[in-house]
């Protein structure tokens, strides 16, 4: 057993806690921007909201990507470090961290030649365009900052250091609360950018976050040299990455894709419900935080332990993952149910608004128990370098059961339709991927050559 892998040895419940409860006040912080944003965005108008719900999707779906590189550099860096090759796992640290770089300067780019004709295919108004336009050039623009502090966040996660990457999130969270109000409505003398002022937020706040992951790696087991890629074998870190990334990039956009459809689906039925929906949707993502910070934990609990070879470990921590799944998701469920109300009045006092807001949380709050069974087992597919079958429980839960759902319902159900097909999506994918990942752990690693 690899004396450099700390999660393989001691408690599995208390790895699981030591590594969940700091990225639980990570990914709150992350998630808590978005509601800030919607908060300003929406003093700024049901326009600017509706705009704003529109760019909601594409922007998870870009961070989703952002995710799997992060993921990949974290499932390569665990499972070396599970073996005892240090060496190897510095190599890979770095080149994931270049990787991730180039990876936010393709990405931007495309996104900003195909702004129009990605909008205009999500049937956004014309009136809501110009909208659109303020706020995503700049966020197209600031995407390598973005892949590269979560490429340093993934360097972190493989070894093992979450307390670290939630001080990085915190970073960028704190700029954005600081930012949000000066630079969207204006602040202290300081005219504001309107919705363009959310994107220059949280450009500033990558910016900042990068400088502190540096920081903090100066510490950790593994550096920041780029000179090690010399010795690196591009090619094979090239693949061991991307094994994961690509499908771990594709499993997390596909739900964001799924949504942006739906959201599609739901400008039928006019601003009001695209409105509620998106703003709520900003309350489910920070309502499922501790679920999504079990997801991002789980990795490096399974990968090292199953590069060590100890399949028992990583099914323990699955398991206890997957209770946590089903009594959290309930609860929260029973709490926003009956708070929707309370909760719609926070982001505006639109009536329409309000009843389509609450009308989606009535419905779609049953799912979260399945949703965090997903997300978790998806999680530690990944980090066993199965990350082909996360993907493709994903596509089953969004192309054969959410997207069928919603378009065939939606002329009789209206907008309910939509909020009831994200319920069976999640009840759907949930069962078969606590079925897929549990046959998985069960078989046990490869032997080595």
């Amino acid at each position: 057993m690899s004396e450099t892998a700390k999660l393989t040895r001691g408690s599995i419940r208390g790895h699981l806690v030591g590594q969940t409860l700091p990225m639980i006040f990570g990914v709150a912080a992350i998630m808590s921007v978005g509601l800030i944003d919607a908060y300003f965005i929406g003093r700024l108008g049901a326009q600017e909201l509706a705009a704003v719900s529109f760019i909601f999707p594409i922007t998870i779906a870009l961070s989703s990507l952002g995710v799997g590189v992060m993921v990949g550099i974290n499932s390569v860096i665990s499972r070396a470090l599970g073996e005892g090759d240090v060496a190897r796992a510095e190599r890979r640290a770095n080149f994931g961290a270049i990787f991730a770089l180039a990876t936010g300067v393709i990405l931007g780019l495309a996104l900003y030649l195909l702004l129009d004709p990605l909008f205009g295919l999500m049937q956004a108004s014309d009136a809501l365009l110009p909208l659109i336009r303020e706020y995503m050039r700049p966020y197209a623009l600031g995407l390598p900052v973005m892949l590269l502090q979560m490429g340093l966040n993934g360097v972190l996660r493989g070894q093992g250091e979450a307390r670290k990457t939630s001080y990085v999130s915190l970073t960028f969270s704190i700029a954005n609360w600081i930012l949000d109000p000066i630079l969207i409505t204006g602040a202290f003398g300081i005219g504001g950018f309107g919705i363009a002022g959310a994107a220059y937020a949280t450009i500033a706040g990558f910016f900042l976050a990068i400088l502190v992951a540096l920081w903090l790696i100066r510490g950790a087991q593994l550096q920041i040299h780029p000179a090690t890629i010399r010795d690196c074998d591009v090619a094979a870190s090239s693949k061991a990455i991307l094994s994961v990334a690509g499908p771990a990039a594709f499993s997390n956009a596909i739900n964001p894709i799924g949504l942006s459809v739906l959201t599609a689906l739901l400008a039928s039925q006019g601003e009001a419900a695209v409105a509620g929906f998106g703003a709520a949707g900003r309350l489910q993502s920070f309502a499922v935080v501790p679920l999504l910070a079990l997801s991002g934990s789980i990795g490096a609990i399974v990968g090292q332990n199953w590069g060590a070879r100890r399949a028992d470990r990583a099914r323990r921590a699955m398991w206890w993952s997957a209770l946590f799944c089903l009594g959290y998701g309930t609860a929260i469920a029973l709490v926003l149910f009956f708070t929707g109300d309370w909760f719609a009045d926070f982001f505006t006092d639109d009536p329409a608004v309000i009843d389509e807001f609450s009308r989606y949380l009535a419905i779609s709050v049953w799912g979260y128990a399945g949703f965090g069974l997903l997300i978790v087992a998806n999680g530690a597919l990944n980090a066993v370098d199965r990350a082909g079958f996360a993907l493709t429980q994903s596509a089953v839960r969004v192309f054969l059961v959410m997207l069928p759902f919603g378009w065939l319902l939606r002329a009789n159900w209206g907008s309910s339709a939509i909020y009831a097909a994200e319920l069976c999506a999640n009840l759907a994918g949930g069962a078969l991927a606590a079925y897929v990942v549990w046959r998985v752990l069960r078989s046990g690693p490869e032997k080595r050559p």
